[in-house]
């Protein structure tokens, strides 16, 4: 299989993932801000002039709640960046905007120069908290049925996804007898399939061991080095520090800071 750093971008055949992008309308702040408290955070060496993704002032809102505030940055291609925030900072509402999953109530999401998350999903993988696999089958006939629901010829067999996160495809053991490490590089071999660009991981080292989170951060690293840009919310910095190009930080729906990190791998 050829290297993602020596493919251009030019779109692959869809086989990402169906997802169901939410319709919103009319929906405001109902005290807007001005836009002095929402300057956007400075951007990194790292940035580049066509960032893979880039989000402008956007904001989320679920009723009157906001999620999201404001939020403007750009993700530049072959970056690991680690969202860090409490429960309710909006972690997961930035990173389900970014894979198409959610409409932003205001603003604008491009990804991959000039396209909307919506008509690039075969270019995003997004890895839910949940690992999104049937207890009852194997690690490889979950990804053989995952595959069966995808079109085009560039998806990954599931030997191959399997054999990236390091799990054995003739492993005959259920997914409901996996460890949480096992179940969580699983759910990223099911991700892995459509051979990702933008790979949004929200929480992938929830509920795991020491050793698996070295094993997961490992696998990571392989793939950031694969010129693959990677976005991963975390609630603990230092398990993601040896990978992590750029840390931002989320409080009450609003982007904190921006700052470079210092990987090690």
């Amino acid at each position: 299989m050829s290297s993602l750093a020596s493919r251009p971008y030019t779109p692959l055949q869809p086989c990402g993932i169906l997802h169901t992008a939410v319709a919103i309308s009319g929906l405001l702040l109902e005290d807007p801000p001005t836009m002095n408290d929402f300057s956007p955070v400075a951007e990194s060496d790292t940035a580049l002039a066509s960032p893979l993704a880039r989000m402008e002032s956007v904001s989320r809102l679920f009723g009157s709640f906001a999620a999201l505030r404001q939020v403007t940055v750009d993700f530049a291609p072959g970056q690991c960046y680690v969202l860090l925030g409490e429960n309710g900072a909006g972690k997961s509402t930035l990173l389900r905007i970014l894979a198409g999953l959610l409409l932003p109530s205001a603003g604008q999401v491009t990804v991959f120069e000039d396209q909307k998350p919506s008509t690039a999903r075969h270019r995003i993988g997004y890895m839910s908290h949940a690992a999104m696999l049937y207890d009852e089958l194997t690690g490889h006939e979950n990804l053989s049925y995952f595959r069966s629901l995808y079109r085009g010829n560039e998806c990954l067999s599931p030997q191959e996804a399997l054999n990236q996160v390091g799990l054995d495809p003739a492993l005959t053991k259920t997914v409901g007898q996996y460890s949480q490490g096992m179940k969580q590089r699983a759910s990223l071999a099911r991700v892995l399939l459509s051979q990702p660009e933008l790979l949004l991981l929200d929480e992938p080292f929830s509920n795991m061991d020491v050793e698996s989170v070295q094993q997961m951060v490992k696998l990571l690293a392989r793939f950031r080095r694969g010129d693959r840009t990677i976005l991963l919310t975390t609630h603990q910095r230092d398990l993601a520090a040896p990978i992590a190009d750029q840390i931002l930080t989320l409080k009450a729906g609003r982007l904190l800071s921006l700052e470079p990190g210092n990987p090690t791998l």
